[in-house]
């Protein structure tokens, strides 16, 4: 099985020893504690399933500022973006060595994690416009990864962090929500050898499906991990029980048995595009996948980015050798009239526009809440209907 990132094992920083788990808890209630942002909780329950591994804790701000400019921190080691645990206020932890951080996401704030604190220091609006710059490669105030990263306090406590709960995830998406460590151990399980990964925060079309029969296909895969953000969404995305609803019927019906997973992970979607892509991949090594599929506009919003800026930066920012997963370099896929069937666009050079079934996101959304199933070269029909009972819903 292929090796997580920067070492032979992986280290999930959640504590599976129950009787160490239970004292720490327990401690936890005494400690001085704080209310952490969504962002922070979202990187302390990646810390705590493996994905973000071999991460200890939250960075120093020298770290989080090195990582932005180079993907290394102070000492060496890769990481693809600033995970930082940025507060408005330090009154209540000043001076403590041992806090325990709060989750800002479920009634009560109950504890995430206990930090051993290593410092407690303030972020300068130069060093923010920098990482904003070089993570979001962009300063706008309308893109949401820029309003969420800059929305949140400044001043950093950083630290190793053992992580005591998955938040809201582990409750609300218990049939989806995985470590990676638990999908590593399920990918040993079904005798794969060779897995390919796909990042997903809508549901599923023919046209994703084919995606990854293509990609299985081509790179010689016996296994697919399905793996949807199940963290916060842009207001109008499809809530996470009836994509995972969708997904489900759509590998059910089209996918042979042992073939594909259906999983999820727990984080606040970045929005930052090329940036976040290396995170992905970074990410998928460690829940064992050997391959990635990167399409057009990975991870983007807007016209923020190029259409394969997420593809070239594996080229020309990550550092040589920093990882093993391998990319599959997509196109957008659409069903092609003249063929017959789902091709990648750039592999029909022939075709005009005309000759594809391309549909916006806007046009299927009021087909699907009229009650209009989109053409079937467009959607499966069983995974159509799951999505207008959703939008009929809501009327």
């Amino acid at each position: 099985m292929i090796k997580p990132v920067g070492s032979d094992e992986l280290q999930p920083l959640f504590v599976y020893d129950p009787d160490k788990h239970h004292q720490l808890m327990h401690e936890a209630e005494e400690l001085p504690s704080v209310v952490i942002s969504s962002q922070a909780a979202g990187n302390a329950v990646m810390m705590g399933g493996g994905y973000f591994s071999p991460l200890q804790g939250f960075m120093k701000v020298a770290d989080a500022v090195s990582v932005a400019e180079t993907m290394k921190t102070t000492d060496g080691m890769f990481f693809p973006v600033p995970v930082m645990c940025m507060l408005e206020s330090v009154d209540a932890i000043q001076g403590a060595k041992r806090i325990a951080l709060r989750d800002p996401n479920m009634e009560g704030n109950p504890v995430l994690a206990v930090m051993d604190v290593e410092a407690i220091e303030t972020v300068s609006d130069e060093q923010m416009a920098l990482m904003t710059d070089k993570v979001y490669r962009t300063d706008d105030p309308e893109h949401p990864g820029v309003a969420a990263f800059n929305g949140q306090g400044r001043y950093v406590v950083s630290g190793a962090v053992q992580v005591l709960h998955f938040s809201y995830f582990q409750d609300d998406f218990p049939d989806t929500f995985r470590t990676a460590v638990e999908i590593r151990n399920e990918i040993t399980e079904r005798g794969w050898t060779k897995i390919v990964g796909f990042q997903t925060r809508n549901p599923m079309h023919l046209a994703h499906e084919e995606l990854c029969h293509m990609a299985m296909d081509r790179l010689g895969c016996d296994g697919l991990v399905i793996h949807m953000l199940l963290g916060k969404l842009k207001p109008g995305d499809i809530p996470a029980p009836v994509r995972d609803a969708a997904i489900r019927k759509m590998v059910e019906l089209y996918f042979p048995p042992n073939s594909a997973m259906v999983t999820g992970y727990g984080f606040d979607m970045l929005y930052a595009g090329p940036r976040e892509a290396v995170l992905h991949a970074y990410f998928r090594q460690n829940m064992g996948a050997t391959h990635f599929i990167i399409g057009r506009d990975h991870a983007g919003v807007g016209d923020y980015y190029g259409a394969f800026d997420a593809q070239s930066i594996f080229d020309e920012e990550v550092p040589e050798g920093a990882l093993d997963i391998e990319i599959f370099r997509a196109d957008h896929t659409a069903w092609s009239n003249k063929l017959g069937k789902v091709v990648m666009m750039r592999e029909a050079p022939d075709h005009t526009k005309e000759d594809f079934v391309l549909l916006s996101g806007t046009k299927v959304r009021q087909m699907l809440s009229e009650g209009i199933a989109p053409p079937e070269e467009f959607s499966r029909p069983e995974v159509a209907q799951i999505l207008m009972d959703y939008y009929q819903s809501l009327k």
